[in-house]
């Protein structure tokens, strides 16, 4: 499989920049996601490495080759698209032979590697059927195959399970894992549910406006955000203007509007003191308390927000917001033994570990 590297990448649609000098690096064998909101390009992004759009600059290499340029059929890439696409007057096995027929393979390989793949997407005994007689996981893992009985030197994935219900979704993105990894295909997905991405990735780029924002493992993405545009569309977080008042190397000593706080002292963002930053907080961070130590850092105390606003029950956790200070904070308290609200006012404490407390530059639109 190939190694995907994209270079200073620039795309418009007439005067509008869709790819603003796009760069990135996908390892032969990793499955990375492409995360970010609608009309961020990540589908354009994907469109140009497929060839179905020629960029106005930049480079395109599959290993050592460079791709820009050449017609979509000669690079040899495997595309699921979201509607799956799918030929209803075909059989199983002539959807899945069709780009095997295009390529003029001979007819007995054809179907052993139709058959091949099949049986790797779990659909063996279907070549007969009909699409319209599958559902719509059984459609999805026939796109999948026919994407990879062609050999691809990279698998293309634009929003795939995007037209499943929620449980199907689940299910298949855990298949999907599964046959790229058994595969060791090079896989690069797109996707604007951070569910998925942060299930089943190897590396996530976050996208926003034509941008990369950041690149890392899912759990870098998610526990160390380098911007507040990554810190909001990847889960839920609360987010504090405040400023550095010191540090050392027990942690970084944050003002704001909750009072005092403590961040771990290796941030990827490392503010001097008196510098005005924004400060991330994940709501499942907030650990409720009754009893802190004498020694105890990060202890918040405050007082419930009453009515509607103040509570929700979700099953697994329930979502309440805290009035600390001079701002709200949402917490999330964990297998909740009731699902009626507290009282409004009541008497709240939570603590908060300073390797959760996450700094971010205060003009981090920029990303």
């Amino acid at each position: 499989m190939a190694a995907v590297t994209v270079q200073d990448l620039l795309v418009r649609y007439d005067t509008s920049v869709v790819l603003d000098r796009v760069a990135l690096a996908v390892g032969a064998g990793e499955l990375l996601m492409l995360l970010g909101p609608s009309g961020c390009g990540k589908t354009t992004l994907l469109r140009a490495i497929a060839g179905f759009v020629e960029p106005e600059a930049g480079s395109i290499r599959f290993d050592d080759e460079e791709m820009r340029g050449r017609p979509t059929h000669t690079r040899n890439v495997g595309m699921v698209f979201q509607s799956f696409a799918l030929w209803p007057h075909m059989t199983v096995a002539e959807n899945v032979g069709f780009g095997l027929r295009e390529r003029r393979v001979p007819r007995a390989e054809i179907a052993a590697r139709v058959e091949e793949a099949l049986a790797s997407t779990r659909m063996a005994g279907y070549g007969p059927r009909r699409v319209d007689e599958l559902s719509g996981g059984e459609q999805q893992r026939v796109a999948l195959a026919r994407a990879l009985v062609v050999r691809p030197r990279c698998l293309l994935l634009d929003e795939p399970l995007s037209n499943l219900d929620a449980r199907l979704r689940q299910s298949m993105r855990e298949e999907i894992r599964r046959l790229c990894k058994s595969a060791g295909l090079t896989t690069i997905y797109v996707t604007h549910d951070q569910k998925e991405a942060l299930a089943i990735a190897d590396r996530i780029a976050v996208m926003r406006q034509g941008r990369i924002l950041q690149i890392g493992t899912p759990a870098e993405v998610y526990r160390r955000p380098r911007s507040r545009a990554v810190a909001t569309f990847v889960g839920e977080t609360n987010l504090l203007e405040g400023r550095v008042v010191g540090g050392d190397a027990g942690g970084i000593r944050l003002d704001c509007a909750i009072g005092p706080l403590v961040a771990a002292p290796d941030q990827a963002f490392a503010p001097a003191p008196g510098t005005a930053v924004w400060i991330s907080i994940r709501p499942e961070c907030l650990r409720a308390t009754t009893v802190p130590g004498p020694t105890s850092i990060n202890v918040l105390r405050g007082e419930t927000v009453g009515g509607e606003d103040g509570f929700l029950y979700l099953g697994e956790i329930a979502e309440r917001r805290l009035r600390i200070g001079e701002a709200e904070l949402t917490s999330y308290d964990l297998n909740p033994s009731a699902a009626t609200p507290p009282a409004a006012g009541s008497a709240a404490v939570v603590q908060v570990a300073p390797e959760d407390v996450v700094l971010l530059p205060s003009d981090d639109d920029r990303g």
